[in-house]
């Protein structure tokens, strides 16, 4: 691939992860520094991301910070020993969605299923249409719960060789 193939394709990823960013609450400064550090072939520091992102440092700076703390990059000491603070992106990145599986839709099936299982007790009639829809619903959040636990505690490898054992 070639240079400009090479800077296309990066781009096009890095604005992928742009979005996926923002479907879980973070910034699309947050997507594109992550995806710019996914790529470096050695961690960055803060006025390096400057220049590659064009962001300001300010922003630079309180991106860093979130993306270090929920774990999508980590922090890394210059060589040598000097104080400039450079950062590497975690890019494993089974690892990234199960933290991602374990803080945020865990949490929001969680919610879910405590609104539906109230709608289900302050139903007066346990046979109506809506207590079987609602019935129907908790049923899948429960799956999905269980879906979550599994691809939260278990390797892609792991969960790999269960459905193959299962299927065959």
């Amino acid at each position: 691939m070639s240079g400009p193939d090479r800077d296309v394709a990066r781009e096009r990823v890095i604005e992928s992860m742009e979005q996926s960013a923002e479907v879980y609450g973070l910034s699309r400064s947050a997507g594109r520094i992550y995806g710019v550090l996914y790529f470096a072939e050695e961690p960055l520091s803060i006025p390096a991301l400057v220049e590659e992102t064009g962001y300001a440092k300010s922003t630079v700076s309180n991106v860093t910070r979130t993306l270090t703390r929920i774990g999508l990059i980590h922090r890394r000491s210059s060589e040598g020993g000097g104080r400039r603070v450079r950062f590497a992106a975690e890019r494993e990145v089974w690892f990234v969605l199960q933290d991602v599986f374990r803080q945020y839709v865990q949490r929001e099936i969680q919610t879910s299923l405590r609104a539906i299982r109230r709608a289900e007790s302050e139903l007066s009639d346990p046979d109506s249409h809506e207590a079987a829809r609602i019935s129907e619903l908790r049923e899948t959040y429960e799956d999905l719960r269980e879906l979550v636990r599994l691809t939260s505690e278990y390797s892609a490898a792991e969960l790999r060789e269960a459905i193959d054992a299962y299927e065959g």
